[in-house]
């Protein structure tokens, strides 16, 4: 059975003069989407203004009429933005609706009706989600100005992969911020409306030019978030390996007690035998043993350690020598940080020459970021 509610959507839509009667309670409540969508009325707002000021350069409204619009939509985002405006179940679809039925109570119906004149629902809706979806893009991209800093290797390793995130996000920025508005339905606007005055007053780069895609197309959507998939991959790494370096095995970093929910955060007790495995074995490469036989001599050695109880790095020399002959006096300076870390010199390693070569890499990649957004405004 239709009910009032339905009924008063329906009029409040627009659809009167087609369907006469009410719908259905649970399809309205289907239909509505303004507990979602009311995130959007910012730029809701924007741009109906700027559609409305572009209606009074084509001499759709008169400038009288443009101002106690543009007066009336500013009052309806100060209630947005103070949480006093009130939703009507049944009668708010979504948030256009909803804007638009505030509006006419505060300057009332005959000019707020006046508002969507060559405006399309489609184009509308388009609009703010590309306007809405910009903004917090740009938003994100502050998080992303990473840094250089000495945390070597490791952090620029982040570093870098956060400069390509922040690479893809412009790229994402720029084919985001083109404006449907003034496209229609899907055919075009019948009033010969400034599609770029209004592209230009709502911050939009330039416009979609073809109507029928420019409503139909949400591309942007899944750009947008399969670019949010590939950036947390890269915290979700990040996550992890912090984690690991806040254990008491690595001790590297110190979560704070704001950020800390207990022990139960923290992995399991790591065996550390797995990088004495790795470093012996590139030791033994250096000594001229075939790299497949460096796994099966550095495995005895592990199991040296822990038959006797005894960390790999205080194996003593003699015992060492007791699991392969070829291993020579200077096996101590496997366990040498420095040392150890100045082996990895290519290009791209963890050597110190080497990481500052990648310093000076990720401070050329953020200068022209820099300039590239001062010079895009």
């Amino acid at each position: 059975m239709a009910s009032n509610s339905g009924q008063a959507w329906r009029e409040h839509a627009g659809e009167a003069a087609l369907l006469v009667s009410g719908l259905d309670p649970l399809m309205v409540k289907y239909n509505e989407s303004i507990y979602f969508d009311q995130v959007l009325h910012a730029q809701d707002i924007a741009g109906s203004i700027a559609f409305a000021r572009t209606n009074t350069k084509g001499g759709i409204l008169t400038p009288a009429e443009f101002q106690k619009i543009e007066s009336g939509l500013r009052a309806v985002e100060e209630e947005w933005v103070s949480g006093t405006f009130k939703i009507i179940p049944g009668v708010d679809e979504d948030i256009h609706t909803a804007n638009e039925r505030r509006l006419g109570e505060i300057i009332g119906k005959d000019v707020a009706g006046k508002l969507h004149t060559g405006r399309s629902r489609n184009e509308q809706i388009a609009t703010n989600m590309r306007m809405w979806l910009r903004d917090e893009l740009r938003s994100i991209e502050g998080y992303l100005r990473a840094q250089p800093t000495r945390w070597s290797h490791w952090m620029l390793s982040y570093g870098l992969a956060f400069a390509s995130d922040l690479e893809r996000l412009r790229e994402v920025i720029k084919r985001v911020n083109r404006s449907p508005l003034g496209c229609g339905a899907l055919a075009g606007n019948p009033f010969g409306i400034d599609r770029e005055m209004m592209a230009e007053e709502l911050g939009f780069d330039g416009l979609l030019w073809n109507s029928m895609g420019g409503v139909a197309d949400r591309d942007f959507v899944a750009e947008t978030l399969q670019w949010g998939s590939m950036l947390m991959q890269h915290i979700s790494r990040w996550a992890a390996d912090l984690i690991i370096y806040s254990s008491g095995e690595f001790g590297f970093v110190r979560l704070a007690d704001a950020y800390s929910t207990g022990s139960s955060l923290m992995p399991q007790k790591k065996n550390p035998d797995s990088l004495g495995l790795d470093r012996g074995g590139h030791y033994l490469v250096r000594k001229g043993v075939p790299f497949r036989e460096t796994h099966h001599i550095s495995g005895r050695c592990v199991a040296l350690s822990e038959q006797t109880g005894t960390p790999m790095n205080e194996l003593s020399y003699e015992q060492l020598k007791g699991v392969d002959a070829r291993f020579g006096e200077d096996i101590a300076e496997v366990f040498n940080y420095e040392k150890s870390v100045e082996m990895r010199s290519a290009k791209g390693g963890t050597s110190k020459a080497k990481v500052l070569e990648q310093i000076k890499v990720l401070y050329a990649v953020l200068a022209w970021f820099s300039y590239d957004f001062i010079s895009a405004g």
